[in-house]
């Protein structure tokens, strides 16, 4: 069975940049705590179930919110959750060179079409 990651290049394909990274952010509040604004180890247990991930022990979900957390706070950020997702899917990872590559030349047309203006 393909696991989760599996999906999200074709998630990616289908919605385009803008609506992927909309989708990817819907599920960070899906699994955020709401009056913290962060996916906590407790709500990602509470809420494991609607990803089904419900049959996850407590340090396998703690294990995947370390993989994530990269300022230390333990806890993520939609940041740390959108990066974390991306860094978990194979193919993601392969095309990484070639959509920096990408963002770049856009980001350089956007500017210098901005400066003829």
């Amino acid at each position: 069975m393909a696991g989760f990651e599996d999906f999200l290049p074709i998630m990616a394909v289908k919605l385009g940049e803008h609506d992927f990274m909309a989708e990817l952010c819907n599920g960070f509040r899906l699994l955020a705590d709401p009056g913290l604004g962060l996916i906590t180890l407790e709500s990602l247990r509470r809420n494991s179930a609607l990803l089904g991930l419900d049959s996850l022990t407590d340090a396998e979900l703690r294990a995947m919110m370390e993989e994530g957390d990269s300022d230390g706070d333990g806890a993520l950020n939609e940041t740390e959750f959108c990066v974390l997702m991306i860094r978990l899917s194979p193919s993601f990872m392969a095309e990484a060179e070639n959509w920096l590559h990408k963002a770049l030349v856009n980001e350089v047309e956007e500017t210098l079409t901005s400066c003829k203006k």
